[in-house]
């Protein structure tokens, strides 16, 4: 198993452009490898952000999820700043649940501040969470 923490950023600095983290092993022959990110988004709602009441998909953070013919997910993410407070450990959290889920391989979530997040990112869900309507 892999630390918590794989970024090659240290410890406290904010990920930078391009950083992953990844969990997971690859699925074993025979194994049905998941279909469609569903599931995936599905655990990602189960994520939330230490300040502010509403999940990271919700939120806006997830930008893309891909998901392999073998089971492998890749996730691309932003935070919604680079010096949010769970910056070093909130990708590592994600790529782990997500590896969790039943026909998941390999769960890589690489980092991008670009575009950077803004609230306009937000699904209805979360601004009617928030009181932003």
């Amino acid at each position: 198993m892999l630390p918590p923490y794989e970024m090659e950023a240290m410890e406290g600095d904010p990920p930078e452009e391009g950083d992953t983290v990844q969990r997971g092993t690859p699925l074993a022959d025979g194994c049905l490898p998941i279909q469609s990110d569903r599931e995936v988004v599905e655990k990602l709602k189960e994520i939330f952000d230490p300040e502010i009441p509403v999940n990271i998909y919700d939120l806006g953070l997830i930008y893309d999820i891909l998901v392999s013919k073998q089971g492998d997910v890749e996730i691309l993410m932003t935070l919604t700043a680079p010096a949010c407070p769970v910056a070093g450990t909130l990708p590592g959290e994600i790529a782990e649940k997500v590896s969790l889920v039943d026909n998941v391989g390999i769960v890589k979530v690489k980092i991008t501040w670009d575009p950077p997040w803004t609230p306009e990112n937000m699904s209805d869900v979360a601004k009617v969470a928030l009181d932003m309507f």
